[in-house]
């Protein structure tokens, strides 16, 4: 690991870093209510502090996907959304923090590219580098996923995913391809930003 991969240092309050960043989640659902999953999950994220909810995107709906040479099992469509927070906390807290609420909302990790009642990953964390295992970021396929890409660019077109370009363009080309990696906007289906 290179200096410039390593998490960021913590000050000595309470593990939170002197810099706020901005932090880019994707959300998921495709088992039992996914709306109400994703909607729990995002009021989740904010019960404990650290967060300060900046935007939400609509919601869309997006066919299961695997990678070329992975098996696919048979599932319902995703809900999908991408939330934007800034926060002091370090993408370790984040993370623990998600997989508590995976957790509690029953998520198994049993089936690769399987369906889940919830997934949550950190696409961004500001400008930080890191090739841990546990939390690369910039997440490693953010720039392969529509479900990312369409919905971010809805909030955020203009910012940069380091090492691929403008959200906005990027979400455009994976459009333009169509295929297994579209997604649809579901107008008839809205969540409620955080209290």
């Amino acid at each position: 690991m290179t200096a410039s991969d390593r998490m960021p240092d913590r000050t000595a309050t309470g593990g939170h870093m002197l810099v706020q960043h901005r932090v880019v989640f994707s959300l998921g659902s495709n088992l039992g209510d996914r709306l109400e999953n994703i909607q729990d999950a995002v009021d989740a994220l904010f019960d404990a502090p650290g967060l300060d909810f900046v935007a939400l995107s609509p919601v869309y709906e997006t066919t299961p996907f695997a990678p070329p040479g992975e098996t696919l099992p048979e599932q319902d469509d995703f809900l999908n959304i991408v939330l934007v927070a800034d926060t002091r906390l370090p993408p370790e807290n984040l993370l623990e923090r998600i997989l508590n609420i995976e957790n509690s909302m029953q998520r198994v990790r049993e089936v690769r590219w399987g369906p889940r009642t919830l997934d949550i990953d950190i696409v961004v964390f500001g400008n930080v580098s890191s090739a841990d295992p546990h939390l690369t970021l910039p997440h490693p396929r953010a720039h392969e996923r529509a479900f990312v890409l369409v919905p971010w660019a809805d909030i955020e077109p203009d910012v940069l995913l380091p090492g691929h370009g403008r959200i906005g363009d990027l979400a455009g080309a994976k459009q333009a391809e169509g295929g297994p990696s579209a997604v649809r906007r579901r107008e008839d289906l809205t969540l409620q930003p955080p209290a």
